[in-house]
């Protein structure tokens, strides 16, 4: 079902009418793989003054040192100017960085050009960030995360529009529209479950009255969305099988490379295997998503800036995200073929849902929910009004 049609399928963009582009860092080493090398660059970035720190902190026309900016919801960062700024650094959150690569970022306004709050004040264990990842190689249309996602181009859509998981972010009308039609009651993230299955490479998604296709498909992006965020499961590959360290990685690591005969990993003359060649072939964007991961902890910094502060030997947790990142690789590619089997049977198509009222949606639904329940700092200490 995923490949392209014209069969007057809806577009996503009609489906979750809310999106917000991707924040913008601005520099890179607010965020980064290990979270300890963050508080250091930026006791590193406080400890130096005057020119020094301005040229550490790598000031653009959006963030200098003498930027004023408030707080970022739900965050308990200082807002005085960093020229003058003193303090421990703020505790990093985890972020996805890139696809399939959850790293840390210190959540500071005053660090980032562009923080997108509106994504910030939905952030919670309740909400589901689905991100656009345009590929023509095969690789996933989009990608979920419990995380504040990073990854630019595509933009990101929240599935619920307050905290809590209140108000989902879906067409007015299309719950009830699609219960009429399938004789049951889909909640939002059955909804979502069907896009993750189905959604096609021009970022529509053909929805089905036809009950046992609907629920073949929400399954089936149900574990989608399970791989993708897992919360702390661990997956096992088909047979319960894991991969294991066959042989110790090197204190610092700097190639990597594949044996598709003896389906092993080799990062210089370290081994791990099992990799199946599905999880090594697995791309992202156009890029193949282990490398992209690895070289993101290994490849060298500009010396003398806060980037080149990181873990001075391999960390072991690496070693850990790298298994389970396996893991989770080799098993969407095993969903992959599923996803071809779902054939559109009895469709619900764009133009009956204009007809019924649902599209076009309104304005206000392709707009942040305006109203919020708490406080929030602004620029040296001030509440902001929102």
């Amino acid at each position: 079902m995923p490949s392209v049609t014209h069969d007057d399928a809806p577009l996503l963009a009609d489906l979750m009418p809310w999106s917000v582009a991707p924040p913008r860092l601005g520099r890179g080493w607010p965020a980064g793989p290990d979270a300890a090398s963050l508080k250091s660059r930026w006791d590193a970035l406080l400890k130096a003054e005057g020119p020094d720190r301005e040229a550490l902190f790598e000031p653009t026309r959006s963030r200098t040192l003498r930027s004023a900016v408030g707080r970022l919801p739900g965050q308990s960062s200082g807002t005085e100017k960093l020229l003058r700024a003193t303090g421990p650094c703020p505790e990093p959150v985890r972020v996805l960085h890139a696809a399939f690569d959850e790293q840390w970022l210190i959540p500071d306004h005053r660090l980032i050009d562009a923080a997108r709050p509106e994504l910030w004040r939905v952030a919670d264990e309740r909400q589901v960030f689905v991100v656009e990842s345009p590929s023509d190689t095969g690789g996933p249309q989009l990608l979920a995360t419990s995380h504040l996602p990073l990854l630019r181009p595509g933009r990101i859509r929240p599935l619920h529009r307050r905290p809590g998981g209140a108000e989902p972010n879906l067409a007015p009308g299309l719950l009830e529209h699609l219960g009429k039609r399938l004789g049951l009651a889909p909640a939002p993230a059955d909804v979502l479950a069907w896009i993750m299955a189905t959604v096609r490479p021009d970022l529509t998604v053909p929805l089905t009255e036809d009950g046992e296709l609907w629920s073949r498909g929400v399954e089936l992006g149900r574990r989608i969305l399970w791989l993708m965020r897992r919360d702390g499961d661990r997956p096992k590959l088909p047979g319960g099988r894991r991969p294991y360290v066959r042989a110790p990685l090197s204190s610092r690591p700097l190639t990597i490379d594949y044996d598709r005969d003896e389906e092993t990993l080799l990062l210089d003359e370290g081994r791990i295997s099992p990799v199946p060649p599905e999880a090594w072939d697995f791309e992202a964007g156009g890029v193949r998503v282990l490398e992209q991961w690895f070289t993101a902890r290994t490849a060298p910094a500009e010396p003398r800036t806060l980037a080149a502060i990181r873990p001075a030997t391999w960390p072991q947790a690496w070693t850990s995200e790298l298994l389970e990142l396996i893991t989770v690789l080799a098993l969407l590619a095993e969903v992959r073929p599923q996803q071809a089997e779902l054939t559109l049977t009895a469709p619900v198509t764009a133009s009956e849902l204009h007809t019924a009222g649902v599209l076009p949606v309104p304005d206000a639904a392709r707009r942040p929910a305006s109203v919020l329940d708490h406080h929030e700092e602004g620029p040296e200490g001030q509440f902001a009004l929102i």
